[in-house]
């Protein structure tokens, strides 16, 4: 796309993103957020895994490319932590491989460019009693809370060792009641209470971090907000810049 040249935030994953943009989703409130501001690139891929992730990197992420994103928020583990199948087949990644897997893809991510900045969301917990009532008569697994937080440990070390930013999902959903049932759909998947708070966890990131450019909402301009006589006019008869997205109230994010 020629013309105006915004940065790019792309969200990379398994389902947890690709399903980001519907149900009150998180990757769709960061597109509200940012607005004006960078635009969100969908990469998610329902079904994935680490190992899948890692062969694509290339293509997802090429080094020649004219232009890299300014951040890079992956999630992969979920997927990884489902107890091997006794076909052999499904998404279940041992777990020295989803470690050396993560590396890889951070490891690429900061080739592609210096000012790519990149966060890691660590596995959510898991509701094996949810996944019970609504996707054992989908999916044949095994996937259980306690696997999820052994694979979500493993994703904080690496980014400790290799300096990234990370989310814990495991720990801040459980700080909710009942997150079972308030912050997650069918067990695995957010309801809108657990998209938001992943957005606040994302934004808590951002914010605290010491990059240069600042990638904060609040820090980076927003396209277009010079007044125009052409703004709604308010009770006074003055132009109202509507430039912000916080300018109407009901705006929770900082």
């Amino acid at each position: 796309m020629g013309g105006l040249q915004r940065p790019q935030f792309v969200l990379f994953g398994s389902s947890i993103v690709q399903l980001s943009y519907i149900n009150e989703g998180w990757g769709a409130i960061l597109a509200h957020i940012y607005a004006r501001k960078a635009d969100m690139v969908l990469r998610g891929y329902s079904g994935w895994n680490s190992r899948r992730a890692v062969q694509v990197l290339d293509q997802v992420f090429p080094k020649d490319a004219t232009i890299q994103p300014s951040l890079v928020i992956v999630y992969f583990g979920g997927n990884d932590s489902v107890h091997p199948h006794a076909t052999g087949l499904g998404p279940h990644v041992p777990l020295p491989e989803y470690i050396e897997n993560t590396r890889k893809i951070a490891m690429h991510l900061k080739s592609i460019s210096d000012k790519t900045r990149v966060i890691f969301l660590s596995a959510p917990p898991a509701s094996e009693e949810q996944i019970g009532i609504h996707l054992s008569d989908k999916i044949d697994m095994v996937r259980t809370n306690e696997s999820c937080r052994i694979y979500s440990e493993a994703c904080l070390e690496v980014c400790r060792e290799m300096n990234l930013k990370a989310v814990d999902l495991w720990t801040a959903i459980q700080q909710v009641d009942n997150w079972e049932t308030v912050c997650l759909k069918d067990g695995i998947h957010f309801a809108p209470e657990g998209s938001r708070i992943v957005v606040k966890e994302i934004l808590r990131v951002i914010k605290e971090a010491h990059w240069e450019p600042s990638l904060y909402w609040k820090a980076m301009p927003t396209e277009f907000s010079e007044d125009s006589p052409y703004d709604p006019v308010s009770m006074e008869g003055k132009t109202v810049n509507v430039s912000e997205p916080d300018l109407f109230g009901d705006f929770p994010w900082e």
